[in-house]
């Protein structure tokens, strides 16, 4: 049973705001036999696959999970060959690796702030740009640290203590994040604007992102394939 066609299928259907019953209808198939397939209980033959994809318009690799894209045809970093030398020589093939994985940083960024602005809380923004620099700050020490000859002037946080500092300062501006997403109150800052609104599917980042949301949906595709290792 391919894990992600019953999450897919589930988010297609409510992003379209179609009842089990008026897809079920759609598609030729019985009311409880879609909400098997959207739970994962029953597989679905080739045939259904098909159906479902020229229904809501996507590839098949898409309702697979094989892709983020939904039309397909467009290179992700995983295409890129790993044994094949051929086309690539190593230098070139690191180039391209690096560029590939830069835009989707820049372009998932951009998508970020972009939508953290609308809610008009300098708050957010700060402590959004503190959990990212944190975390640039801990790889580039990472590689500053990694040949012993260069001089650890460079930081004022002793060697000994920046892991754990930045590990606890990450924790709290994560948490500050989570809390003025939720209308919380941070220390002596009020609560976001309720009146303000994050509204996003899929649909909608590739709507108002055309030429970054593959970026963004290759990044959570990326980071959820790490997390199952």
């Amino acid at each position: 049973m391919n894990k992600d066609f019953p999450r897919i299928i589930t988010l297609l259907r409510e992003e379209r705001g179609l009842s089990q019953k008026k897809a079920a209808d759609a598609l030729g198939i019985s009311q409880p036999l879609l909400s098997h397939y959207e739970k994962g209980i029953r597989e679905c033959s080739l045939d259904f696959v098909v159906k479902v994809a020229d229904f809501y318009d996507v590839s098949c690799d898409y309702l697979l999970g094989r892709t983020p894209n939904r039309s397909n045809g467009k290179i992700v970093i995983n295409d890129i060959p790993e044994n094949d030398m051929s086309d690539f020589s190593y230098g070139n093939k690191m180039n391209v690796l690096t560029s590939l994985h830069k835009k989707l940083i820049i372009n998932s960024l951009n998508i970020i702030f972009d939508q953290a602005e609308k809610l008009s809380s300098v708050v957010l923004i700060r402590e959004i740009s503190g959990c990212l620099m944190l975390s640039l700050y801990t790889i580039f020490r990472f590689l500053y640290s990694s040949n012993s000859k260069n001089p650890e002037g460079i930081f004022s946080i002793p060697s000994h203590l920046w892991k754990s500092k930045l590990y606890a300062s990450r924790i709290i501006s994560e948490g500050n994040v989570e809390n003025l997403l939720n209308r919380l109150p941070v220390a002596e800052y009020k609560a976001i604007d309720r009146n303000r609104q994050v509204e996003l599917s899929p649909t909608i980042i590739e709507e108002q992102y055309s030429a970054m949301s593959d970026s963004l949906l290759n990044m959570i595709q990326i980071v959820e394939k790490r997390t199952e290792n």
